[in-house]
């Protein structure tokens, strides 16, 4: 449906036309929603539901662009259109999350609320409710995988900062779960900084995690070991950089030392995991011998192009944040090495073999393969193996911080990427593509990420008008 009538003479008029496509797409959103939250994906007629695999009715998914992305969504409405439809929207995403957040603190990759399913989790709410016999049978492990409970986290702070002094529910189940989560998120940290991809909620042994550098043992696994890897120390998909990303945000919206302190202690980690010459950058994981270990099948130990970029962004960011030096220090070592080991211009390898720093790939066998045409079909197109990794963007980071000559310099440039509004056919063809239902459909399918892509454009467009105006 096309409704807009707006001239250069009455900008007002597309400025309310697109505040009424938000407000019919979040309207359409909170109809399929479950429970308050959210899939990533359902076929129109909503018969057919998937997260990262196919899911049910009674299911909602925690990993991006699962709930916390679409609560956070409607936050980003609800600031460009203070239309409190956006905000009750958030708040039930919010309190659908407190409902399924786990004993240890986070959460599962989904959250089930068929009761029958409900009751093989062991739930914040539910201590002090049930036997401890009966809860440690019970599934119980925080996430951080993926960003999962780390993405949880940050929507419940940006909600809770949204709705500044209230006591009552949904805002005030919100802040209880939030400040639980952080609680237990700083517990799950390492004596030496780390944190694992999954946590059981259990105390860690000091005495089994020393604090000391990475190294690269002569006599390293050439084949999978089937160990149990969730509890190494883990970079892969930037869990580690997100956690210390999220202590950051809970450190300038709350104020509270300790998760400044833990997100310093995730940057001295990060010091202590460069591997040494001559390939000065970071493996995916690491064990508690802070040696490169292998993960999955296809994943074996290796100076990893892919995350080490994420830990030059994270020591960049830590060093804004803290004005220390000490977490600049590791940066130009890994840039050199990233100089001499690219495959082809601004394209790298994920993994590079151990000491002789060979490009080298996984498969499902187990097996190191030193070529990509002898790993299968399956596990070529199922993983990224060769790409540029965002590794120029982070190298062109660190460089713009260093000739700004210091912390205080570079945060007094002004800023840099202010998104330009989005043209009108843009967000004609946006709004011209909700159905009657308020819901985007494409290929048969509604999907988060779309909502979430349109949704942004159009708040950007709104705040345009904003900035015009002002100007």
């Amino acid at each position: 449906m096309l409704f807009w009538a707006a001239t250069a003479q009455h900008p007002e008029k597309v400025d309310l036309k697109a505040a009424d496509v938000l407000a019919r797409a979040t309207a359409g959103m909170r109809g399929i929603a479950t429970e308050g939250g959210y899939l990533w994906r359902y076929s129109e007629d909503l018969e057919q539901r998937w997260g990262e695999v196919q899911a049910t009715a009674t299911q909602i998914w925690v990993q991006p662009p699962g709930t916390p992305s679409m609560g956070m969504a409607f936050l980003r409405a609800y600031r460009a259109t203070k239309d409190p439809r956006h905000l009750a929207a958030a708040a039930q995403a919010a309190a659908a999350l407190a409902r399924g957040q786990l004993e240890s603190g986070g959460w599962d990759y989904l959250i089930d609320f068929d009761p029958e399913a409900g009751r093989q989790a062991y739930r914040r709410t539910d201590k002090g409710y049930i036997p401890e016999k009966d809860a440690a049978g019970r599934q119980n492990t925080t996430t951080f995988d993926d960003d999962n409970t780390q993405s949880a986290l940050r929507f419940l702070m940006a909600f809770v900062a949204a709705t500044p002094d209230r006591g009552e529910a949904p805002a005030g189940q919100s802040r209880a779960a939030l400040d639980y989560g952080l609680a237990k998120m700083l517990a799950a940290q390492y004596p030496n900084g780390a944190w694992p991809q999954r946590w059981s909620g259990r105390p860690h042994d000091a005495d089994r995690h020393p604090v000391k550098p990475a190294s690269i043992p002569r006599n390293w696994p050439r084949m999978y070991s089937k160990e149990d890897y969730t509890g190494h120390y883990t970079l892969n998909d930037n869990t580690q950089r997100d956690c210390i990303l999220t202590m950051l945000a809970a450190w300038r919206q709350l104020g509270k030392a300790e998760y400044l302190n833990s997100a310093k202690k995730g940057g001295d980690f990060l010091i202590l995991a460069q591997l040494p010459a001559p390939q000065p950058v970071w493996a995916q994981q690491y064990n508690p011998g802070m040696e490169p270990a292998w993960a999955r099948a296809f994943e074996p130990p290796a100076a990893c192009a892919a995350e080490s970029a994420g830990v030059i962004r994270s020591l960049v960011d830590l060093y804004l944040e803290t004005d220390e030096e000490k977490y600049l220090a590791p940066i130009p070592r890994a840039i050199e090495w990233y100089r001499r080991s690219q495959i082809r211009p601004n394209i790298w390898a994920r993994f590079y073999e151990l000491s002789t720093n060979r490009r080298i790939y996984g498969d499902r066998d187990g097996r190191i393969h030193y070529r990509l045409g002898e790993i299968s079909e399956e596990r070529r197109k199922g993983y990224s193996w060769e790409a540029d990794f965002g590794i120029q963007a982070a190298i062109d980071y660190f460089e713009q911080v260093a000739k700004a000559g210091g912390r205080k310099a570079y945060l007094a440039q002004p800023v840099r990427h202010s998104p330009a509004r989005p043209p009108e056919s843009e967000i004609k063809r946006i709004a011209a593509s909700l159905n009657g239902r308020g819901l985007w459909v494409s290929n048969g399918r509604i999907e988060t990420s779309v909502f979430i892509q349109n949704v942004e454009r159009l708040c950007e467009y709104l705040e345009g008008f904003e900035k015009e105006g002002r100007r």
